[in-house]
């Protein structure tokens, strides 16, 4: 199986990076991906009820622990479902119908849900060692995919407060900052000179942080989806509700500027971390996502509260520009240092 080719229409700047990596890296880092954007996927697909890709999140999660043999075939029964005629033929027969996965994904997710069964099969020829860790953050990252789905079951509603976000985005991105961490420690020789709870601590604070950028630039599109990431108790210090932020109140702009704010130390915590690697091609690898998402926070600051109108995207040509001076220099540490002191400088 070909993770890269599966990897290459469901990611962006994570497909670039692992890309870069040693082989010994590329492997488990491209499974734990794989495994989390078909978890991702099924968590998202609006045309089944919040309860049933409940119930298949959560057969896929047993089966990423190996206590499900059947849920990759159950995923691509239901792909086949609405394509080959079988929904109209069980409903003549007065049978239960089977509901569309299919409905408003990708193509690339669709590959993703039809590969399921090989991703599975390929976890399971990985070290004991790599098998554990990609079990262990899949097991966090499927439980916060399933709370999120349960949040939000009951209509439009804001997180409670600003520990509730900086859990969701742990669950999501800051324990794949340990996970990337832990793996490299024990795979990459000479991988830095800083402690092992250093680095821990600065890759949760990383993820943590793209994780924020996303949330920032996907706001709008979220809150018509009836998802609110900002704290309730920050919106009603200035007597906001969720429901107001759809009209991109000018109230808000304070809010959404401490968390872009919060966004930027998460990810100058990254730059610290690239700094710290020795190896260079890890260190390219684990930079670029910081070098999109310091831009893509620029791009918001100068938007202010259209972006909740209209989504911002860093331009294709600026992503390749990026990883063609990256690579070229090697993500050399003095220039990052420079960037650092530029990000700082900023916030």
């Amino acid at each position: 199986m070909n993770e890269l080719e599966l990897l290459k229409p469901v990611s962006r700047s994570f497909y670039l990076s692992i890309r870069l990596l040693p082989r010994a890296l590329r492997e488990p880092v491209a499974l734990a991906y794989l495994l989390a954007r078909t978890s991702d996927t099924i968590a998202d697909s609006n045309a089944m009820p919040a309860e049933k890709r409940i119930e298949l999140l959560d057969r896929f999660a047993r089966a990423i622990a190996g206590k499900d043999q059947s849920i990759g075939k159950t995923l691509k029964d239901l792909l086949l479902s609405k394509q080959d005629g079988s929904q109209s033929s069980s409903r003549s027969r007065g049978t239960k119908t089977l509901p569309d996965l299919s409905s408003g994904i990708t193509e690339g997710e669709k590959a993703l849900l039809e590969s399921a069964e090989k991703i599975l099969r390929a976890l399971k020829n990985l070290s004991p060692e790599d098998q554990r860790d990609v079990r262990e953050l899949l097991a966090i990252i499927t439980r916060g995919q399933r709370q999120d789905l349960t949040r939000w079951s009951g209509g439009l509603a804001a997180l409670a407060n600003a520990q509730e976000l900086r859990d969701c985005t742990y669950l999501v991105a800051g324990c794949v900052g340990e996970f990337w961490t832990r793996v490299c420690f024990r795979k990459v020789q000479s991988f830095t000179a800083r402690l092992e709870a250093d680095m821990l601590e600065l890759g949760t604070n990383y993820g943590r942080g793209l994780q924020l950028v996303n949330i920032l630039r996907d706001a709008g599109s979220d809150l018509r989806a009836g998802r609110c990431y900002f704290p309730e108790d920050e919106l009603h210090a200035v007597n906001l509700s969720a429901s107001d932020l759809v009209d991109a109140p000018a109230a808000f702009l304070p809010i959404y500027s401490r968390w872009i704010a919060e966004a930027r130390a998460g990810l100058d915590a990254g730059l610290e971390y690239a700094i710290a690697i020795n190896p260079a091609r890890v260190r390219v690898a684990t930079v670029l996502p910081a070098m999109i998402g310091v831009r893509t926070l620029s791009l918001l600051e100068e938007s202010g509260l259209d972006a909740l109108r209209t989504r911002v995207k860093v331009p294709r040509s600026e992503v390749r520009g990026m990883i063609a001076s990256t690579t070229i220099t090697l993500a050399s540490q003095s220039r990052l240092r420079r960037a650092r002191a530029q990000l700082s400088g900023s916030g």
